[in-house]
């Protein structure tokens, strides 16, 4: 079983859903999630915010962290995984930032990415240095941010199943 759809038997056993936000990886996470068969019942949508305004006007990313730290940065991820998770109601937001290549950027190296995961345990970050050209680093921080929001769930505080 591919890590999207253990992805998606885990919320669903355990009644969560997820949202995305995306710069660097385009929408690939979402396509990642969303491919598992029944995958509407936990994945609910996401947003790809290629230009910084998007994630300052759609994800609720602060001037101030954008200013201070780039978008290309910890704090970056973090807001945009609670900005997604604000904006679509959902148990988790997972978002990828990074610079895919083929040229640095805000003067950090090709490769370096982030991920947030935002859920009922707060907001965590992560920092992946990956290798690569630019298909290939885009390919592994997908399967990183899948595989890391997979590690949160299954370790992360639990929602009540519903009443029947």
């Amino acid at each position: 079983m591919d890590v999207g759809a253990q992805l998606h038997a885990e919320l669903a056993q355990r009644g969560l859903t997820v949202a995305t936000a995306e710069s660097m990886t385009g929408g690939s996470v979402a396509d990642l999630v969303s491919a598992a068969p029944g995958a509407s019942a936990t994945y609910l949508g996401g947003v790809v915010s290629y230009a910084t305004e998007v994630k300052q006007q759609v994800l609720g990313v602060p001037e101030e962290v954008v200013e201070e730290y780039g978008v290309v940065s910890a704090p970056c991820a973090a807001a945009m995984a609670t900005g997604v998770r604000a904006l679509i109601g959902t148990d988790y937001g997972v978002s990828t930032t990074g610079v895919a290549g083929p040229e640095p950027q805000e003067g950090k190296p090709v490769g370096l990415v982030y991920v947030g995961i935002a859920g009922p345990h707060g907001v965590d970050t992560h920092e992946l240095q990956l290798d690569g050209d630019r298909t290939g680093i885009r390919a592994a921080a997908t399967e990183q941010a899948v595989r890391l929001l997979l590690e949160a769930v299954v370790h992360g505080p639990q929602k009540e199943p519903a009443e029947v």
